[in-house]
């Protein structure tokens, strides 16, 4: 394949050449049989990345994208055949020619080797369902569940939760390739459990989970911490020391704030594995326009020691860890519109799926903080590397 580096005037903005992504996606093990096959996998990879760069999201947009540059495209990959690969033979390849997850590791180990990071303190599990891959009539599609590097924008590793499991099964698998040490793990309730609590601290990382009504035991024992303390004559009972740190921020017609207050649990009060101190986090959001106000409280527990992590801390972890519903879900949902694709394959779903967490990444390793601004940058710098090489 001939280079197209794709450039841009914005400032910042980073030089990427997409002959070598070509050369290193031929790692990817190909599971047709050779017989009959005429494009390369690599060739069929990097055409859908070409596209989707460009601006197509659908399998048949994507080929009808570069089935209208096909003279172009041939002779920028220097392919002997006076032809581009069909839809049907897209589709057939996302859904069987190659494992997503191995795709996943090669796309990852790609960002890595050309643009470093991927050393984050701060790692953060979630998963999304596919709503595209709903059968109607039906509430379950294809969910996959992410390990996620929100400070990079990074996919480091994803899995499909099986019909037979949830993601607390699924989370100790997706984790058990990931580096943990003096890392902090950052999760929603669903994975405050106790034997992954264990994988993380054997791993040599720390976690910090949320505390929600799937523990009720442990939310009474946390809420606790945080009561008043009971008065009666001749009686008085000392508040247990506690730090305080606060955020505020105003836009889109809405002042937020959130206090977090923090609690050393010296006493291992708690039954639980690892856990050293435990937090309050209050959110009040007023409505400017209208003057309401909306008041959420939520619970969590943490490994880190107050060396590790004081109130100002743990309240950034958290809010970045929320941030992956914009850093990644929001993109994937509205900007690559991945949950307005029909898909009724599985395999298919998941190959979009570790795509999509490509582009995303990518463009951010590229500088380029806003996705739809930079498919437009790219669409048109493939287009002028594409005349130039004809």
């Amino acid at each position: 394949m001939r280079d197209i580096i794709l450039e841009a005037s914005l400032e910042g903005v980073i030089a990427f050449n997409l002959s070598d992504l070509e050369i290193h996606l031929r790692q990817v093990k190909d599971k047709r049989s050779r017989f009959g096959k005429i494009y390369p996998l690599s060739m069929i990879l990097v055409l859908y990345i070409l596209a989707k760069l460009s601006g197509q999201d659908k399998p048949s947009s994507v080929t009808s994208w570069y089935q209208k540059r096909k003279a172009l495209l041939l002779n920028c990959f220097d392919f002997h055949h006076d032809r581009l690969p069909c839809l049907n033979t897209i589709r057939n390849v996302l859904s069987d020619a190659f494992n997503a997850e191995e795709l996943g590791d090669v796309l990852t180990g790609y960002l890595h080797r050309e643009y470093g990071g991927q050393q984050s303190t701060l790692l953060t599990i979630d998963g999304k369902t596919m709503r595209g891959t709903i059968p109607k009539g039906l509430t379950q599609g294809v969910h996959l569940l992410a390990v996620y590097l929100p400070q990079e924008g990074i996919t480091l590793k994803q899995v499909k939760v099986s019909d037979k499991t949830n993601e607390i099964g699924a989370a100790e698998e997706l984790l058990a390739g990931i580096s943990l040490k003096n890392r902090i793990l950052c999760a929603d309730a669903m994975q405050t459990q106790r034997k992954l609590s264990v994988q993380v601290l054997s791993g040599g990382g720390n976690y910090v989970w949320m505390v929600k009504e799937n523990q009720p035991t442990l939310r009474a024992d946390v809420e606790r911490f945080f009561q008043p303390t009971q008065h009666a004559n001749g009686w008085h009972v000392q508040p247990l020391p506690r730090t305080v740190a606060t955020s505020t921020n105003k836009g889109h017609g809405r002042l937020e704030i959130r206090r977090l207050t923090l609690i050393v649990d010296d006493q291992n009060f708690l039954d639980w594995p690892g856990v050293r101190q435990l937090f309050r986090l209050e959110r009040i959001v007023t409505h400017l326009k209208t003057s309401k106000k909306t008041i959420q409280v939520v619970y969590g527990i943490t490994s880190c020691t107050p060396e590790q992590a004081n109130a100002q801390q743990l309240l950034t972890w958290v809010r970045t860890y929320w941030g992956i519903e914009n850093g990644l879900h929001y993109r994937r949902d509205v900007t690559l519109n991945e949950d307005a694709i029909r898909l009724s394959s599985p395999t298919m779903a998941a190959a979009i799926a570790t795509l999509n967490n490509f582009v995303i990444g990518l463009a951010l390793k590229l500088r380029f903080e806003n996705l739809a601004e930079a498919r437009r940058t790219f669409d048109a710098s493939i287009a002028s590397q594409l005349l130039c090489s004809s």
